[in-house]
């Protein structure tokens, strides 16, 4: 992960374990230009956690994500749009 602003990072808990990278990156552009959007895997199973992060180029695009996508239906899951803080990159 390159280096990115806290403030225009989003965090993405409660994913479906089918949800890809490609479309969370497709879901997320039309709030602004998508830096990286990642999802976090279990280095053993190598299944996916059910959480993942996006970043934006500002901290606007991250709240205008926020703001819209929060709430939303996803591959058959309610997920959460948050701003990430230092606690959950720990």
């Amino acid at each position: 992960m390159s280096k990115i602003n806290p403030l225009s990072l989003t965090y993405l808990p409660g994913l479906s374990f089918f949800t890809t990278r490609e479309h969370l990156r497709t879901l997320f552009a039309p709030f602004g230009h998508v830096k990286e959007a990642f999802l976090v895997f279990d280095h053993k199973t190598g299944r996916p956690k059910g959480f993942g992060f996006v970043s934006y180029d500002s901290q606007i695009e991250a709240e205008k994500a926020i703001k819209a996508m929060n709430g939303r239906v996803v591959d058959g899951r309610i997920i959460f749009v948050e701003h990430c803080t230092s606690a959950i990159l720990k």
